[in-house]
Parts: C-alpha cells; structure tokens; sequence
C-alpha cells in the first residue's frame, strides 16, 4: 500500500494559485477561485474549461458554486456572482472595508465573512445587503447557517421578532470566539467563550444541537448551539486544527501536526490517528469508508479509515494543496501551484468496497453464532427449568 498515483489529467489555464475549488450539487460542475483574480468553470464530464470568469480587481480567496449560479469573493472588497452559462457577471455585492474571505450561500441568502470584522448578509437577488453582523473585535474566519426550526421547539423560541425569520449565522474569529446571530435583527444570540486561539473552522450538526470548532490552541471543542454550554473539548492535537469533516457521529480534525485524528463525537474518545504527512494538513474528505486529505506536502494521500493504513499517494503537485473535491470516482485536487488535477480512484473505492462487504459477512457470521448459541442456550435453560420443576 502507499503506492504512488499519477494525475488522469492538468488544468494548467490559471496563472495564479488556486485557493478554493467547489462542486456544484448536480455534480455537473467545478469552481476555482485563483490568485490571478479570476474563476474559471470546469466541466466534471470532460474535465474541460467551460467558463472564464474575470472582473475581480485582485486575488479570489474563496469561491461557492450552485446548479445555476457562481459566488466569488476578492481581496478587492467585493462578491461576484456570476452565470454558470455565459460567464456573464450577474451582480456585485459591495459593503465590506476589508478582504472578504468567506461566502455561504443558503436559501435566498448570501453571507460574507471579512477582515473588516463584520460578517454580513445579502439578498442573494436583489444585490442589496440585509444585515450586518457586528461585534467581533478581529477578522471572521468561518461561517456556518442554520435555523430554529432545526433545533428549537416552539415555547424555547423569546422573541415575536425572531419568530418572523428563524435563520441563525455562525461566526469564528481570530478574537478566539465563536458568535451566534440573529439574522431578522443582527442581534447577537451567544458568544461561545472558551477557545485562546484564532477559530478556523466550524461545522455543524444541527440536529443533535452541536457545533463543532476548531482553532490555533490546538483543540476542537463542542458546543451546545440552544444554550451555549460547552460540551467537550479534544486536545490531542500538537498543532491548529485547521479543517474538519463529520461523519456518521465521526470527527475528523486535520492540524498543522502533521496528522489527521478521528473522534467519536458520543464519548469523546480518540479512536484513530492518520499519520504520513510531512506538512500541516490543510484539506479532507470522507468519501466511501476511506478518508482523502491535501497536505502543505504537495500531496494527496488515502487512507482506510478504520483501521489508518494508507492507501495512496498521489504526487504531482508542486505546492499545498488548499482544496479536495470528489465526484464519480474522480478525485479533484487544487493548489497553490496553479493546476487543478484529476485523479483516477476507482480502484481504492472497488478494492474498500470489497473489503466493507467480507468485513461485514464476517461480523454477519459471527452475529448469525451468536444468535445461534443464544438460541441454544436459551432452549437449555428451559429443558433445565422443566426438569427442576420451574
């Protein structure tokens, strides 16, 4: 295992790093924001350059594509979006002081996270701006959305005000807080104080009311999104955490240590670590029992996800790698250097999936024993009870 793998194919079209690559939800295409201000459209059925879009007056930090429409933020203050069709700019969305780092599109909204330490919200139509988000004493870094209906029942819900619109927006900072805010009023609904470094990365799992964050303390901590209460803190890390992944009640936390850990969010129990980088880990996914994740290393690597042995490296980049997309056996790498690589990793998935199915015949098996001699041994018991006269 650990075998090399080399690229399908290189998009080589962008003159500048690549800081973010995104797939739409009908899978039909991918989004890349680059450091030479432009976003380029890609194709996932033939890998080929479908759109160039240009306008920004300076570098693309993060970009987010849907089915009919592309959002990229710059350096230069402003949102883009964009036409997926005919490349054409739809609309600007200007406010902000300072670079914006982060977009989040959901439902009709869009929400912009800046280094002018307010995130805000725009009306994803109208080109107008909705609310503004103020209170962070620093840049805000990350961003996560979701509503009240997700995680609150009627009588736990104050406020006639916020009844009228239930969307609440996350925010982390380099303030070392998490925020949580009304998006009706702009009002601040909780600041989650616990973290003594800058927060990076949030995810969120709204329908157990957790929060997840992780920060340059080097912790991941778990949050209690209706009230606040800290839940749990990892600190196993020896680095940032810089990204995370949930699945299935599992955490993966990637760190600037070098590795890739596994939690299991129920008990807080580290059950895996994934080691081989030889940079900070900067990007991961979880697609079909094994774990992808770009490293400052230049390289993409697999793992199994269970038991952490590696899979496959994949080598070719010259740079980080910032993002990692997957669709339709392909893997999609983008980085620093420029280029956006396809890789081919239909065999990994064919030889994990083998592996799931003798792995689960075997605990089928085993659970068919068991059943088995408890069966028997629940008919002895009764032949022992008959013969006692029981």
């Amino acid at each position: 295992m650990g075998n090399s793998g080399s690229a399908v194919k290189v998009c080589t079209d962008h003159q500048g790093g690549i800081n973010w690559l995104s797939l739409s939800p009908d899978g039909q295409r991918l989004l890349t924001g680059s450091e030479d201000g432009t976003a380029r459209l890609w194709s996932t059925a033939d890998s080929q350059c479908r759109g160039h879009l240009q306008g920004h007056e300076s570098y693309i930090t993060f970009c987010h594509l849907e089915n009919e429409a592309a959002f990229t933020c710059s350096a230069d203050h402003t949102i883009r979006k964009w036409d997926v069709v005919t490349g054409q700019c739809l609309a600007i969305y200007r406010g902000h002081t300072s670079i914006v780092n982060r977009i989040l599109v959901a439902k009709d909204y869009l929400f912009s996270g800046s280094y002018d330490r307010t995130a805000r919200c725009w009306s994803v139509d109208k080109e107008k701006q909705i609310q503004e988000f103020r209170g962070h004493r620093n840049c805000v870094l990350t961003l996560a959305h979701y509503s009240s209906r997700d995680v609150l029942e009627e009588e736990e819900e104050e406020e006639e005000e916020e009844k009228v619109s239930r969307d609440l927006l996350v925010t982390g900072s380099t303030d070392c807080t998490v925020k949580v805010w009304w998006v009706s009023s702009g009002r601040c609904y909780q600041t989650l104080l616990g973290h003594t470094g800058a927060v990076l990365c949030l995810i969120l799992d709204a329908p157990n009311r957790e929060l997840f964050s992780g920060s340059t303390d080097y912790t991941i901590r778990t949050w209690n999104i209706v009230t606040g209460e800290q839940l749990k803190v990892f600190k196993e890390h020896q680095g940032s955490v810089i990204c995370l992944e949930l699945v299935n009640r599992h955490l993966y936390s990637g760190s600037a240590d070098r590795t890739v850990k596994c939690w299991f969010v129920d008990t807080g129990e580290r059950i895996q670590t994934y080691k081989a980088h030889k940079h900070s880990v900067s990007t991961l996914k979880y697609h079909a029992g094994i774990l992808f994740t770009g490293s400052g290393d230049a390289c993409a690597r697999a793992f199994n996800s269970r038991s952490g042995v590696l899979q496959k490296i994949f080598r070719g980049h010259k740079f980080i790698i910032n993002c990692i997309q997957i669709h339709n056996e392909l893997l999609y790498t983008a980085s620093h250097d420029g280029t956006l690589r396809i890789w081919d990793i239909r065999g990994i998935c064919k030889r994990n999936k083998r592996r799931l199915k003798k792995e689960r015949s075997v605990q089928g098996r085993s659970s068919q024993k068991g059943s088995l001699s408890r069966l028997f041994n629940n008919k002895v018991g009764c032949v022992v009870q008959q013969e006692n006269g029981e």
